[in-house]
């Protein structure tokens, strides 16, 4: 798909080396090409009829120049030669050297593929797309208490070109599909909601083979109508239970965003310095891995023609290292660790983070929830807020449980936990042997970019976090 557009408009390797020879022309020390062509639509089911359907191309091409620790950088929506030529022009005057450095020869090479080259989109008929949905619905209705119910159902096919003066000529095909179930539920006056849903780098038939649409409505149906029985949370300081899974998004917030690269060469981290010191429980160990098949966060190659790694963030408690893509690996005289991300051709690259999760440890998720006399368990969270320089967060908990003499009990609303990611780290006491990655549902933003990513965590015992309650 992108060779062909780009044969269409008459722009082959030598093309596109000769526009990297002009970028290099001011001595800048770094230059890249990012073609990108995709296709995507979305399906609403909302009431049981179809609300809202949509079916978009876009391609263009992105020119970035690095020189220091600036980035000069345009794109054109167009990707004739003209066009291309007048984005690598205003990007290349970011650097003003004397010296031409002239890109190296370029040179694909192949890299195992983490998930198939196929277009989602092609794998069910439209037909087959809204069935999918009615089923959710249907399946749904059955339960008494709920009184609405909206389904969606997406799919986007992506290829991306990426060349740059270091000699790299990459090309990566990349699917991804995603369902989600919302219900609303209503018992005795009271209304209450949940959604749920999943998805990853496959085709349609992944959630057909695996029966994904039942088990999201069931789960969403159930989430809601534990909503239904809820009473207002306890406030104060108390030991928590976090679930596994999806409650991995704390850690991805309140940790992982702190040990993204650019913000440790800035200094704005409150982990930076600090690579080899003691920054969490020794039973904690958390990784970035963008190499995990079909996951929604795993890349063959990031956003820069870089192979995407497993990348030790933390281990056994101790600083091991940070996400870096090439502009502050240069900077800070480190290699890239595969994390270049950007939303799109219209946007420069970043480090970010892939898919990041703490691994097993050798607890038992009862011996966890029996050593607790009074505190909550947190299975499940909404969305949260974090400061990267303080490591300071807010997350609300959508299921959430008192735990009384060493039982689960009265599941809670209005649980937010509050606290700060590197004190949380030291907090943890007990780290479960039940890791479980989120459904496929994470997408993290990051200065006005937003990215596909991937959570994940064993179920977790911290010893003291401050909880905001409802409970008068």
């Amino acid at each position: 798909m992108i060779n062909q557009l780009l044969n269409d408009h008459k722009i082959n390797e030598t093309e596109i080396f000769n526009l990297l020879s002009s970028m290099s022309e001011n001595g800048s020390d770094y230059s890249d090409l990012f073609f990108q062509h995709s296709i995507a639509e979305s399906w609403v089911l909302d009431e049981g009829i179809v609300k809202d359907g949509s079916y978009n191309i876009t391609h263009g091409v992105g020119a970035r120049c690095v020189s220091g620790d600036q980035t000069g950088f345009s794109y054109s929506d167009d990707l004739n030669l003209k066009a291309i030529q007048g984005a690598v022009d205003f990007a290349k005057g970011i650097s003003n050297y004397k010296s031409n450095k002239p890109p190296k020869i370029l040179e694909s090479t192949s890299h195992p593929s983490k998930y198939a080259a196929i277009s989602p989109l092609d794998s069910l008929s439209s037909e087959q797309k809204v069935g999918m949905l009615r089923q959710i619905d249907s399946m749904a209705r059955k339960e008494p208490k709920v009184v609405q119910v909206n389904a969606s159902l997406s799919g986007a096919y992506t290829e991306v070109l990426i060349a740059s003066t270091d000699g790299v000529y990459q090309v990566d095909c990349r699917p991804m599909v995603r369902v989600n179930v919302s219900v609303v539920v209503e018992h005795n006056g009271r209304i209450e909601q949940a959604s749920t849903g999943g998805g990853g780098r496959y085709d349609y038939s992944y959630f057909a083979k695996n029966s994904l649409a039942e088990t999201y409505t069931k789960e969403a149906i159930r989430l809601a109508l534990v909503a239904l029985d809820s009473k207002d949370a306890p406030a104060g300081k108390m030991p928590v239970i976090l679930g596994s899974g999806w409650p991995g998004v704390l850690l991805h917030e309140a940790i992982g965003h702190g040990l993204e690269g650019d913000f440790n060469r800035k200094g704005s981290s409150v982990f930076s310095g600090r690579i080899g010191e003691k920054v969490a429980s020794e039973k904690c160990t958390i990784v970035d891995n963008g190499t995990i098949q079909n996951r929604r966060g795993s890349l063959t190659i990031d956003d820069e023609g870089t192979p995407t790694q497993e990348t030790t963030l933390i281990e056994n408690g101790l600083l091991k290292g940070y996400m870096m893509d090439k502009m502050n690996g240069r900077l800070m005289n480190k290699p890239s660790t595969g994390n270049g991300r950007r939303e799109s051709y219209a946007h420069i690259p970043m480090p970010r983070m892939t898919n990041t999760y703490m691994l097993n440890g050798d607890d038992k998720f009862e011996d966890m929830i029996s050593s607790v006399d009074d505190g909550i368990y947190a299975k499940n969270f909404d969305g949260g807020q974090v400061d990267i320089t303080s490591g300071k967060f807010v997350f609300s908990a959508n299921e959430a449980y008192l735990v009384k003499n060493g039982k689960i009990t009265t599941p809670i609303k209005g649980a937010t936990l509050i606290g700060s990611g590197d004190e949380v780290l030291h907090q943890i006491s007990m780290v479960g042997d039940d890791l479980k990655l989120d459904p496929g549902i994470g997408v993290c933003g990051k200065d006005g970019q937003s990215v596909p990513v991937g959570v994940g965590q064993p179920s977790l015992k911290v010893d003291t976090l401050t909880v905001g309650g409802t409970q008068l």
